[in-house]
């Protein structure tokens, strides 16, 4: 999982390549007729397993969506209305974790780097985090867009529970990883969730 400068070339052009190719599957999806079908499967699934997941009043990070992205704001307002915390990460510069904002229903969004939104909120520190993917793998190893956020914020709170999640589509036999790279314990996609690393599934 970890952007590294370590990484040997040979694997830097395979990330690269599986990027590639994870984008015109995405182009793709967003271009089919089951998205719509497909996108709320996982919202309802996210839904049940975060409830299953988080105790009583915990804070749970999730994401706003981005073009292409599955839009996971029902996710949000269904755990909140549960009385759930909910925070939405807020992007700094390279080289340093996400930090989080708490979110609530109507409450201002500010615009952020590479296209984000935070909202306006008090700072918080999530007791979930839900972490965004482009290809996953049944050992829990995820790629991500490349610039080590997750990575980066995982090791600065590793009391967190971590979760994954990604359509199913966005499954490979095995993702590219360095001597760095930490498996995710879990991934939830619209057809089910998966405890990494074992032949089973979380519910």
């Amino acid at each position: 999982m970890t952007v590294s400068s370590s990484e040997s070339p040979l694997l830097i052009h395979a990330k690269t390549a599986l990027r590639r190719e994870m984008a015109h599957r995405r182009q793709a999806f967003v271009a089919s007729p089951r998205r719509e079908m497909t996108e709320d499967a996982l919202r309802h699934r996210m839904t049940r397993t975060l409830r299953h997941m988080a105790r009583k009043e915990d804070c749970v990070a999730l994401v706003w969506p981005l073009a292409g992205e599955c839009d996971l704001r029902p996710v949000m307002a269904a755990l909140h209305a549960d009385g759930l915390h909910i925070a939405l990460p807020e992007t700094p510069s390279r080289g340093h974790p996400l930090g989080f904002r708490l979110w609530q229903p109507g409450c201002l969004m500010q615009p952020g780097r590479f296209g984000t939104f935070h909202p306006d909120g008090p700072p918080v520190r999530p007791d979930v985090i839900c972490v965004p993917l482009l290809a996953f793998d049944r050992r829990g190893m995820r790629l991500g867009y490349g610039g080590g956020y997750y990575d980066r914020t995982l090791a600065h709170l590793p009391g967190a529970r971590q979760v994954g999640f990604g359509l199913s589509f966005q499954e490979v036999t095995c993702v590219p990883t360095g001597l760095y790279d930490v498996p995710l314990p879990a991934i939830v996609t619209e057809r089910e969730c998966i405890r990494c690393g074992v032949d089973g599934r979380i519910r």
